[in-house]
């Protein structure tokens, strides 16, 4: 019989060197599979709305965020006021880079220009027909009369082919650029903005260790003609998929009040402002929203009313995510177009620019924000 002799040790066979190795690969998967730190495996598309709800978070450690930004080449003025306010309030600390999206190319001009305002990385990437166009199953010629009709109603952007493209898009597809794949949480910004106060931590860090997947800083009230089957067709969507309504908070441990004052009857044209969003990736890869957002998008109201992203974001994380998972970024003072956020309180006084007077926050006619308190409360 053949043997090994190892020197300084008792002789061994063949039979008891595979029984000790087979005890030590045994013994050692055991000790490693107790000991070593447990992953998870990263879903593109993951079933649920967190891929972090049961890992232990190291405050300090690095976060996958960006700056994500829908923009023409036409616009290129109002998105560097946007950004060098961007860097002066928050970026220039943290250098999180952006990511601009837009469906024609950008010029040398507009990547060379913002390139130079920030140290941060910057992409560009351009849409393909899926993310900015017409789906095949939608009736142009019957969505342009809905176009026409809403224009003699006088809605904003009622005559806009390019703004359902743009809400479409914000709905269902920006999360799924491939620019956007290595990124866990962003943050929207817009042209023409302004952003009043210095941020003096990182807010991305603060959204992942505070467990928080939806932040903003203005609610409002949307034009009811703009939606007008939105919300039944949401409420069709629950009947026929009782699938996801397993995977639900509780209305009551939801913010399901802050879009319907009725018990879930009609809904209230509350909704977060999308302008300004800071928000978990993972909410919208989630395969809960991907098929919200498909029946939605089969039902043609992007195309024959005038769905926004509002809307639709507002009501499915209002669905989706439990009351603590929101965040009010009281602190980031902004402005769009007449609207602004302007926090009220004395200690903000040093770090904002914006006058307390202009705050938008309690419009009794256009604001949610009260609506918002309400609906932590309930």
């Amino acid at each position: 019989m053949l043997s090994w002799r190892l020197p300084g040790r008792q002789h061994f066979t063949p039979r008891y060197l595979i029984a000790a190795a087979f005890f030590i690969i045994v013994t050692s998967v055991f000790l490693f599979a107790n000991s070593s730190p447990r992953f998870t495996s990263y879903n593109h598309h993951p079933s649920t709305t967190s891929s972090h709800s049961s890992a232990v978070i190291d405050n300090d450690a690095p976060i996958n965020a960006c700056f994500v930004v829908l923009v023409r080449n036409s616009e290129l003025g109002g998105i560097a006021s946007t950004i060098r306010q961007i860097e002066q309030r928050f970026n220039a600390k943290h250098k999180y880079p952006y990511v601009f999206l837009n469906d024609d190319d950008f010029t040398q001009e507009f990547i060379d220009t913002t390139a130079a305002l920030t140290e941060a990385e910057t992409q560009y990437g351009k849409l393909d027909q899926q993310m900015w166009g017409y789906p095949s199953f939608i009736n142009q010629t019957f969505a342009a009369e809905q176009r026409d009709e809403l224009a003699r109603m006088g809605i904003p952007y009622a005559s806009s082919e390019s703004y359902r493209h743009m809400c479409r898009f914000q709905s269902g597809f920006f999360f799924r650029h491939p620019l956007l794949d290595a990124y866990d949480y962003y943050w929207r910004i817009e042209p023409d903005v302004d952003y009043h106060c210095d941020i003096d931590y990182d807010v991305f860090k603060f959204m992942r260790n505070n467990n928080k997947k939806y932040g903003f800083n203005i609610a409002f009230r949307e034009f009811a003609a703009t939606v007008p089957s939105l919300w039944q067709t949401v409420l069709n969507f629950q009947r026929s998929h009782p699938e996801v309504l397993e995977h639900l908070p509780a209305k009551e441990d939801s913010l399901w009040r802050f879009v319907t004052d009725n018990n879930g009857e009609t809904y209230n044209m509350c909704h977060f402002w999308t302008n300004f969003e800071i928000a978990s990736l993972d909410l919208w890869r989630s395969n809960d929203y991907l098929k919200l957002f498909n029946y939605l998008d089969r039902s043609g109201g992007f195309f024959y009313e005038r769905w926004g992203d509002a809307p639709v974001h507002s009501i499915a994380a209002s669905m989706m995510l439990r009351k603590d998972e929101f965040h009010f970024f009281n602190d980031i003072g902004y402005r769009h177009t007449a609207y602004t956020h302007c926090p009220t309180e004395p200690e903000f006084r040093d770090k904002c620019s914006c006058n307390p007077e202009d705050n938008f926050d309690y419009d009794p006619g256009l604001s949610c924000y009260s609506t918002f308190k309400e609906a932590l409360k309930a």
